[in-house]
Parts: C-alpha cells; structure tokens; sequence
C-alpha cells in the first residue's frame, strides 16, 4: 500500500487512533495483512508499517543465530520495542503506553503518509516545520541523489 497526505487525529482516552477512512477504503487482508506494525522511532515519532510490508522487511535482513554485536543490539531494539495493532470494527489502533511516552507523544497528533508506512508524529510539531521542510526538500534531493552516485575516486 502506498500511504500519502497528512492527516490530523486525536488519540482518545482509551489512546485509540483512529486510521481515516481513506486508507482503510484502499486495504486489503489479503495484501496488507490483518494488522499495522508499530515501531517507535527517534525525533519523538511511531512508524506504521503494514503486517505484510513489515515481516517483509523483517525477513529481507539476514537474521543469524550468531549476529554480530551491532546486529544483535539492532535487531533487539527494533524487533523489542515493534508491536503489532490490529484495527478494530471502528477502524482504530490502539497504541501502547510505551510507545507513546517514548516518541512523547500525546493527543494532538498527525498521520503523515510516507510512501511505504505512515508516521505519527506530534500535531503542532509537523504544522511548524511544513514550510521549514518544502524549503529544504531541494537540498534534501541533493544529498539523497549525491549518495546514490557512484564513487569515482582512484
């Protein structure tokens, strides 16, 4: 599923989130799985990712009975703090308390469509860097494509 837009929710007090109409009209079971995966994320954000694009990232790392440090601490840390929300008959995902005080989110919040999963970051956040972030999405391009380059350096 390819996520777009910006959508600005509530988190209720039960700490339901409700996933707008638009995306669920576009899901499919069968596709997209049965639930969401939830990862926490630094810069105070949760990343949805569907259950069938998750385990497919999951399953494209090399997972080993013998990783390295840094593999093990990885995938610790991701796979630890993942948790799986299933949506219920209202279309809302519940999130989790840890999660939550982790990206220190509270109700104000908004999903952002970010191609391959949706963000849920802080509302008053996202709306005061919009135009911060139009501005240095020329630069961001930049970088992005400088590293796709191939280094031709003896």
């Amino acid at each position: 599923m390819l996520f777009t837009g910006t959508y600005e929710h509530t988190v209720d007090e039960k700490q339901r989130l409700a996933i707008p109409s638009e995306i669920r009209s576009q899901w499919s079971d069968s596709e997209d799985g049965g639930a969401f995966f939830a990862v926490p994320w630094p810069g105070g954000l949760l990343r949805l990712y569907t259950e069938t694009h998750f385990r497919k990232l999951a399953s494209s790392r090399s997972l080993t009975l013998t990783p390295d440090e840094d593999e093990a601490e990885l995938q610790a840390t991701l796979f630890g703090m993942a948790r799986r929300l299933e949506m219920d008959k209202a279309g809302r995902v519940r999130l989790t308390d840890d999660h939550l005080t982790l990206a220190g989110l509270t109700k104000e919040v908004v999903l952002v469509g970010a191609g391959d999963r949706l963000e849920i970051r802080d509302r008053a956040e996202w709306k005061a860097s919009v135009a911060d972030r139009l501005n240095q999405l020329p630069e961001l391009i930049r970088r992005i494509n400088a590293r796709k380059q191939p280094d031709h350096r003896g």
